[in-house]
């Protein structure tokens, strides 16, 4: 799915669902062998539940509970606190749930929800992936100490990760394929040897950001914004942390034009302690800052000191009049696209921020301002 795509079913989605109110929901159904029994409906929240309603099933072994929701929303239709199954429930749907007690948790029907076909399929499929793979554990474990067993190891191992990577790849494309489905939270989330099954960065992202679009108000999606901000942060600095490794220096290469459109490296500059300062000229903390770091360029200039200031700003005029009037006399960068690549690499979750380098292009310190900066530069200077 394309994000040109993306954006028009957002914003048509958004139409549609923006004005939604809670509506009643029905769950009606049949389960063999549970007379007289009490099923319960409680909601599933991120770290607790809340309990709904409750009912006991009559004679026939039928069952009918009711409540409200205005959003696709968690439950867990329980026949006690062994026997449940999942369900993902969106307002005024009409769900009908056929089981055995038996084997209420295995094995059931679910009509009139998508959200809960969705779920059943995901579970489905975990199950049946979990017992292939404790299949495979049986046999290694029963095997060893036997004449053949470093013969047939091998294969069985390959066979594991085959069915690892099915899994993988099932988990993947049904996010993939269903961006907007509540259901997509639950493949997020949903693990297999204590890793998270869906490991791709941008199908994350992406299921993520339509989500929060649509259901803004919902604690599960809420988490999941969340969780994928978190790992990109990280991910940034991990990948910055390894594009050093590799590249045998401390400070990864920035080159970026000047306001004349002159490229500067920031290698250029080895021989000197450089301030490297990410900043925006619309920004007010980076405008605040600015001034002590004209103080401080003034101080340590003659001693082997420069600043070379990134701006991830987007406005080029605003850009250079800022440089103007705040009286920037060290080197400016800047692509005018949000020096993107440079803010990455050097892990830029917010501006202003800045890191310092010794004269070998080295970080020795990350973020200092006033008296710290200054304190800094005494030292590496005088």
């Amino acid at each position: 799915m394309t994000y040109r795509v993306l954006f028009v079913l957002v914003a048509v989605l958004l139409v549609l669902g923006g004005c939604k109110k809670d509506k009643e929901f029905t769950i009606r159904g049949k389960i063999t062998h549970a007379e007289d029994q009490t099923i319960v409906l409680e909601e599933l929240h991120t770290s607790s539940l809340k309990k709904i309603t409750e009912t006991k099933i009559n004679k026939k072994g039928e069952f009918e509970i009711s409540a409200m929701t205005g959003i696709p929303t968690f439950y867990l239709l329980k026949l006690n606190d062994q026997s449940f199954i999942t369900l993902l429930v969106d307002s005024a749907e009409t769900v009908t749930v056929e089981a055995d007690a038996a084997n209420f948790d295995r094995e059931y029907n679910v009509e009139g929800s998508p959200g809960s076909a969705h779920v059943k399929l995901l579970d489905s499929k975990l199950k049946e992936t979990r017992h292939k793979l404790d299949s495979i554990r049986s046999l290694d474990n029963l095997y060893k100490g036997n004449p053949e067993y470093d013969s047939v190891r091998p294969r069985w191992a390959e066979e594991y990760d085959n069915i690892v990577k099915e899994q993988i790849e099932f988990s993947t494309q049904f996010v993939r394929d269903n961006p907007f489905s509540m259901a997509s939270v639950l493949a997020l989330y949903q693990k297999l040897d204590n890793n998270f099954i869906v490991r791709d960065l941008q199908v994350m992202k992406t299921a993520a950001s339509a989500l929060n679009s649509i259901y803004p108000k919902s604690e599960q999606v809420q988490a999941l914004y969340n969780n994928a901000l978190q790992i990109v942060r990280d991910k940034q600095s991990a990948d910055m942390k390894k594009f050093i490794q590799e590249q045998g220096e401390n400070s990864p290469e920035i080159t970026l034009p000047a306001p004349d459109g002159t490229e500067v490296a920031l290698s250029s500059l080895r021989g000197k302690v450089v301030l490297v300062q990410f900043w925006a000229a619309v920004d007010r903390a980076s405008r605040i800052q600015n001034p002590v770091l004209v103080e401080a360029y003034n101080k340590y200039k003659r001693k082997g000191f420069e600043i070379y200031q990134v701006s991830v700003d987007v406005n080029r005029a605003e850009w250079v009049d800022a440089i103007d009037k705040d009286k920037l006399r060290w080197i400016n960068v800047g692509d005018m696209e949000g020096s993107k690549l440079a803010a990455a690499v050097y892990n830029i979750q917010s501006v202003p921020f800045n890191y310092l380098l010794n004269e070998e292009g080295e970080i020795v310190a990350k973020n200092l301002r006033g008296p710290a900066l200054d304190k800094a530069l005494a030292q590496l200077l005088d």
